[in-house]
């Protein structure tokens, strides 16, 4: 008896800048939505995303019906709002988006080199120096 097993279409969102993963979605125009059944390509779509608001901002993407967002940086204050309305962040992700889509297809995004490196505790630390002066103790 064979069984069929049915996937169903997942939205993944990917901002887009000039063809790039934008540096920062709180601030990101242009989205890319690409509709994913069985691991292929159903259908793309471009839309505006204009307020910079963290909630106004989320119920956009929700209202998109994104179920996961791939980005390079995210604020807190976004991050939470979009996480508490069940979408998944992949965060730290740059590259040409094209790139990051297939290689997000292939399973192979953890391991990509689009990936952005994890800061390490130095470089927070040389960072915090650089820009607010020395690091209290």
């Amino acid at each position: 008896m064979l069984v069929a097993i049915y996937f169903p279409v997942m939205r993944v969102m990917i901002p887009d800048w000039d063809g790039r993963v934008s540096p920062v979605f709180d601030v990101a125009k242009c989205v890319l939505i690409v509709d994913l059944e069985n691991n292929r390509e159903q259908g793309r779509s471009r839309h505006r995303i204009d307020s910079t608001d963290p909630l106004i901002r989320a119920s956009k993407v929700t209202g998109l019906g994104t179920e996961i967002l791939i980005c390079c940086a995210i604020s807190r204050s976004l991050e939470n709002a979009l996480t508490s309305a069940g979408i998944q962040i992949i965060c730290g992700v740059c590259g040409q988006v094209e790139d990051v889509l297939v290689t997000y297809i292939d399973g192979r995004l953890e391991e990509s080199r689009n990936r952005v490196a994890q800061s390490s505790p130095q470089r927070k630390f040389s960072r915090a120096r650089r820009y607010h002066g020395r690091p209290k103790r």
